[in-house]
């Protein structure tokens, strides 16, 4: 055959600008052959083809990202590194705790992790567990990656459907030979001593004054966060070269780290107030504090008196008690993962090759967070309850009659489980990958490739720690029976088992109440993914279809595809009925499946070869019909054109059709009540962004128009959200246009600059529930109010929207659109020292990889403004899109036997979106540009071992915090480094 798959090298004969010499970067395919020594290329199919080339030159272009790369960064999860270039945006990440799926993505062009399709060599992978459907990177073993490969822009003609953004294709190594082990150590280290904007330093001091239990500044000096991998290869040739067997096994282990050891998340912050003073951020929290808050939200709002053992509630002030939830919360989530799998391959003959992937992975993680407790869930209480003293009755309104007839008044409770200790969610994933097939040529000008593969990913998600909100209600509804406080629903024998909830007593709360109120959860599921493909690739060459003015013929690949994805959850009745406290909701479990029938074809048409003018003119194009069982059909397609008037230079230019067709979650979803963060509160709250009548036409009680309590004490909200079985699948028009340089007259120097263009229309998704609120008052983006976003609002008796009975409606529709533009440069340049008269000093590489971005706007639907994300952050533009994003790296190649490396990284500044008015003034307006420092050595000790070591975030700069709370721990740590500087050591043997 003459597709043949390296070890340990990629073209060796061609330069891939800055992976030589350890560059520790990504880098473009653009090369072409530099050493003339060479006599032969083994030809390769890079990504975007499926036809064999001996270059890497593509219409499209394709950043790369080596595994020496990951290697040398010291990462020890391949996320880190790949969200690091500029085309990436942050999805989800170690850092995702209240919220997190346990997964790890990729999100291209910021156009959300479900437009990008992930391979592991060429192929797709499945779903990342039945609770997402972008795939999951903690599958790929990043010790078994040669390089990844990021293709930008529209791809669903070669890899069909969800390709709108790119693909990024992790290729694995192959025909390894011998022993490889590999070890590291690492451990965040970080010195607090916050001086940035906010001086929350400072406030949490000022907040331990009067509350040290929850406010306490952390240790001058932490390490944390430690990782330990491992990981070994085994490989072998059988029957003198014919096959190949390799075998790979891997163990992570990442420990914790806690937003208690970070001075600048050690509280949860918030709007600056006359306490804290206009420069420093409060030190905010949740109403659902530790002593409790009691309330009717109109006419009162007591806590406990933590002081008099009889019960006795005083005034409740936010300022002093409201419960500081960040320290227990996770910064970084604890993960245990461990993977094994075997690649082989045997050619039975020149026209057969058998070959197989398998692959298992087990991970598991937890995300925790602050306790459960009593949210607000039950509206009333029974006057005649014995566990109120007489103080409290009267405070809350019970006159004596009422205690005598036990009349009921209205009374909310958000009380924390701080005795039961933190929610913690507990995900395990166990995935399993096959495949199989057979490959060969059928004669000089065709070849075959026939594969079947079958994955499955299962899942387990325990949720421990919670409160059951029935539970609660029949807790609290106590009755005198001799004496004895005890539970209605023991009297009339509707739950014999309920034990009476006592918050009204300071040390009122026993391991018996804790005990009956606590509600495990469990869901439990698994997606498979079958994918069957026929293709064949030819050489039309052979039989005299070339151009006459190329040496080379027209290729061709053409093919078919069965694809099918099956998911199932299945929840407990806690889960199912939202009988979870702090839940926000109903998860309700999932059943379905789709499947699509693809037939495709795509061509490369060498035009001139060698002529002036013409050193190389090449025409491509790709086709694919695809039939869905749950969408319309759908055709896409691709056209690139190649031009290199001389070796030095090179234009390009692609216009791709890409879709994105509904998946099992679009679809059949149930209908769930889910939190959602808003930073700036409800307009109808304190900030009285909205009139008095919009707010009442929407469900506001008149007397609440403004109050304190309209607004959630956590910034959460409720929203409705759920599948819809009549989707259409979203278009995408993608178009890039690029130059690539390759001047002769300095050797070792190559730089790409490449314009993309996205538009994404009928985008699969849901309105928003942000934009719902936005649209019905005719704020932020919308210029006027929108009577259909207003039928959305469902607000509670008291206004509420984040309360039991209040939400946001946010169903799955085709909605509007996406649009984003901008530039990528790639600058590589090698460089032998012995050219500079520093004779016998090696040889230094540099690379940078930027990204400038023109434009990032969403439409939520036909006809609106276009919101523009381009420079700021948060609400609608998530964790911030910066104008201009880069990586800068340079490596030295000593003579010594050992490899310097320094990278910098650099993030745009960003601006708050949507502030207008006083919200101009914020403190946290304004993100300033960011510069992070890495720094890594190598050392070749011996022939086959070698050493590294590096910090990453070097200077241990601190993150920009914001009390929007769209992020986690007042900031965004999947952007912005949080931890600190990060130290490893690493060692390989190869034996």
């Amino acid at each position: 055959m003459n597709i043949q798959n390296t070890r340990e090298r990629l073209l060796a004969s061609t330069m891939i600008g800055g992976a030589a010499l350890l560059a520790l970067a990504a880098t473009p395919a653009i090369a072409q052959a530099q050493d003339q020594e060479a006599t032969r290329v083994d030809e390769i199919v890079i990504t975007g083809t499926r036809i064999a080339q001996a270059n890497l030159v593509t219409t499209s272009p394709v950043t790369q990202v080596t595994g020496e790369d990951i290697t040398n960064a010291g990462v020890s999860r391949v996320e880190d590194l790949v969200n690091q270039l500029p085309q990436v945006f942050a999805g989800q990440t170690s850092t995702v705790v209240n919220g997190s799926s346990g997964t790890a993505t990729v999100d291209l062009r910021g156009l959300g992790a479900g437009r990008t399709v992930v391979l592991i060599d060429g192929r797709r992978m499945p779903y990342g567990s039945p609770a997402i459907a972008a795939a999951d990177l903690n599958q790929i073993p990043a010790a078994m990656v040669e390089r990844v490969e990021v293709y930008t822009g529209g791809a669903s003609a070669v890899y069909g459907a969800d390709a709108v953004a790119g693909v990024v294709n992790f290729i694995m190594r192959k025909n390894f030979e011998g022993v490889r082990v590999d070890a590291q150590y690492g451990f965040y280290q970080h010195n607090n001593d916050y001086d940035g904007v906010g001086n929350v330093r400072a406030e949490i001091a000022r907040r331990g004054t009067t509350n040290p239990a929850e406010f306490q500044l952390p240790d001058n000096n932490v390490r944390d966060g430690e990782t330990v991998q491992f990981s070994l290869i085994v490989g072998t040739d059988v029957n003198g070269g014919r096959g190949n067997i390799t075998s790979y096994f891997t163990y992570r282990e990442n420990n914790p780290v806690f937003q208690a050891d970070r001075d600048y998340s050690a509280c949860a912050v918030g709007a600056p107030n006359a306490a804290s003073g206009p420069d420093t951020f409060s030190c905010g929290g949740s109403a659902t504090s530790a002593n409790g808050y009691f309330t009717d939200f109109a006419t009162f709002g007591y806590t406990l008196n933590p002081n008099n053992p009889a019960g006795e509630f005083i005034p409740y002030n936010a300022n002093i008690h409201a419960y500081n939830y960040a320290p227990i919360n996770y910064y970084m989530r604890p993960e245990e993962r461990y993977s094994f799998g075997v690649f082989a391959n045997y050619e039975l003959n020149r026209a057969a090759e058998v070959y197989t992937q398998l692959m298992f992975t087990d991970s598991s993680t937890l995300a925790q967070i602050a306790p459960s407790g009593s949210f607000f869930n039950n509206e009333s209480i029974n006057c005649g309850n014995p566990l109120l003293s007489a103080q409290q009755s009267a405070a809350i309104g019970c006159t004596p009659a009422d205690i005598a007839a036990d009349n009921d008044v209205l009374f909310y409770v958000g009380r924390r489980n701080v005795e039961g200790g933190p929610r913690v969610q507990d995900y395990n994933l166990n995935s399993y990958r096959l495949v199989g097939g057979l490959r060969g040529d059928i004669s000089d000008a065709w070849s075959y490739d026939l594969t079947a593969q079958y994955a499955r990913v299962q899942y387990t998600d325990r949720y421990i720690g919670d409160f059951s909100t029935a539970r609660l209600g029949r807790a609290l509804d106590v009755v005198d029976v001799g004496g004895t406080p005890t539970c209605r629903s023991v009297v009339d024998g509707t739950d014999p088992n309920c034990v009476p909830y006592n918050p009204f007593r300071p040390g009122g709360i026993t391991q018996e109440q804790i005990d009956y109120l606590s509600l495990p959860l469990i869901a439990t599921g698994y997606v498979t993914n079958q994918v069957l493909t026929a293709a064949m690739t030819g050489d039309l060459g052979v039989y005299g279809v070339q151009s006459p003015w190329a040496s080379s013929g027209m290729q061709v690949a053409f093919g078919t595809e069965y694809r099918r994805d099956f998911l199932t959850v299945n929840t407990d009745s806690g889960y199912q009925s939202g009988d979870g406290a702090g839940q926000g909701g109903a998860f309700i479990g999932i059943t379905g499946a789709t499947t699509a029938r693809d037939w495709f074809g795509e061509f490369i048409l060498p035009i001139a070869e060698g002529l002036p003018f013409a050193e190389s003119i090449t025409l491509d194009a790709a086709y694919r019909h695809s039939s869905y069982n749950f969408a319309e059909d759908t055709d896409t397609y691709k056209v690139g054109l190649d031009w290199a008037p001389t070796s030095d230079v090179r234009f390009r230019a692609s216009y791709a059709r890409a879709v994105r067709a509904p998946n099992v979650f679009n679809l059949f979803n149930a209908q769930n009540v889910v939190l959602f963060g808003r930073g700036g509160g409800d307009p109808c709250g304190a900030a009285q962004t909205a009139t008095l009548a919009q707010c009442t036409a929407t469900g506001v009680p008149a007397a609440n128009y403004g109050q304190a309590f309209i607004d959630s004490p956590a910034g959460q909200y409720n929203n409705l959200t759920g599948g819809n079985t009549a989707l259409n699948a979203e278009e995408a028009d993608t178009y890039t246009y690029g130059v690539v340089f390759t001047p002769t007259f300095l050797p070792g120097f190559n730089m790409s600059i490449d314009y993309f263009d996205i538009e994404v229309e009928g985008a699969i998704g849901t309105f928003g529930a942000n934009n719902t609120i936005d649209a019905c008052y005719g704020i932020g983006a919308f210029s006027s109010s929108d009577p259909v976003a207003c039928a959305r609002l469902n607000r509670a008796p008291g206004g509420q929207l984040w309360t039991n009975n209040g939400f946001v409606e946010n169903l799955t529709i085709n909605t509007g659109g996406i649009v984003t533009k901008g530039v990528d440069l790639v600058v590589n340049y090698n460089m032998n020292l012995d050219d500079f008269g520093l004779a016998g000093m090696g040889g230094l590489a540099f690379n940078l990889t930027g990204t400038w971005l023109e434009t990032l706007e969403n439409t939520p639907f036909d006809g609106a403004p276009g919101l523009e994300c381009v420079g700021f952050y948060e609400n609608n533009c998530g964790f911030g899109s910066p104008e201009w994003r880069h990586r800068f790296t340079t490596s030295w190649s000593t003579p010594w036997d050992l490899n310097l490396l320094l990278t910098w990284r650099y993030h745009g500044e960003v601006e708050h979106y949507g502030l207008t008015g006083a919200g101009l003034n914020r403190i946290d307006r304004y993100f300033d540009a960011y510069n992070w420092f890495d720094i890594g050595a190598t050392w070749q000790a011996f022939d086959n071992t070698r050493f590294r070591v590096g910090i990453n975030n070097v200077f241990d700069k601190d993150p920009p915090l914001s009390y929007s709370g769209g992020g986690n721990g007042n900031t965004y740590p999947g952007v912005y480094d949080s931890m600190g500087r990060y130290i490893f050591f690493g060692v390989t043997a190869d034996f």
